[in-house]
């Protein structure tokens, strides 16, 4: 049976203005979005730096909705805890990362927290296959990862595909996401893929109706 789940927003605030991170995640809640996602950058496993536990500890006294945080940072195993005590939901780190992808995995869950999982456009999803029975969540990174607005790389709409088709055939739970180049002009055909989590940060952000980007997000135009 086809997997079908209400499709799922996560504005990422890596596009919002770091001078007023409460007002991005007002702007969030206003529109209707369902997820927070928030890109915390190392400058070493990516070219930026951007916030850490502290920052996440501070926002999430002023929302309630679930956290995504996405570590773009080598060696997570050493932040796993301090991400989770922070007031993380979701903890996504990066397979290419770590040796450690199972261990990660068995210690998010052991704090309470789900475990996701990403991988970089030239990762071939097919590296995840042993611990996708493990897995509650798996970005799709459409863009080489360390800043926002770029444009989405088309082949990494055939990962969504693959997984899809993956997690259709073997009855696996695990969510697939997106982050990425998603705009009004892309997100159909990562829909179309099979996408459950849709992260949009510019077009988020810059957009004149963020209430209708959301809409749009999830029921096409």
């Amino acid at each position: 049976m086809a997997h079908k789940k209400q499709l799922i927003t996560a504005p990422s605030v890596l596009s919002a203005n770091f001078a007023n991170m409460e007002k991005g995640i007002r702007q969030v809640e206003e529109s209707g979005a369902d997820w927070v996602h928030l890109d915390v950058m190392d400058g070493s496993f990516v070219p930026e730096i951007t916030f850490g536990t502290k920052c996440i500890r501070d926002i999430r006294d002023v929302t309630d909705l679930t956290f995504d945080t996405h570590l773009m940072v080598n060696h997570p195993e050493t932040m796993i805890d301090g991400f989770a005590d922070a007031g993380s939901d979701y903890i996504t780190f990066h397979a290419e990362a770590t040796v450690h992808v199972h261990r990660i995995i068995q210690r998010i869950r052991a704090l309470g927290k789900r475990p996701g999982i990403s991988v970089v456009p030239s990762t071939p999803v097919e590296s995840l296959l042993p611990i996708l029975g493990e897995i509650d969540l798996i970005l799709i990174m459409s863009v080489n990862p360390g800043y926002g607005g770029q444009k989405l790389l088309d082949f990494c709409v055939d990962k969504i595909r693959k997984l899809n088709a993956i997690r259709n055939e073997s009855g696996f739970s695990y969510l697939i996401s997106v982050d990425g180049g998603i705009n009004e002009q892309t997100v159909d055909s990562v829909r179309d893929a099979g996408v459950d989590i849709v992260i949009a940060g510019n077009a988020f952000f810059t957009s004149p109706d963020p209430s209708g980007f959301i809409r749009r997000c999830r029921h096409g135009n």
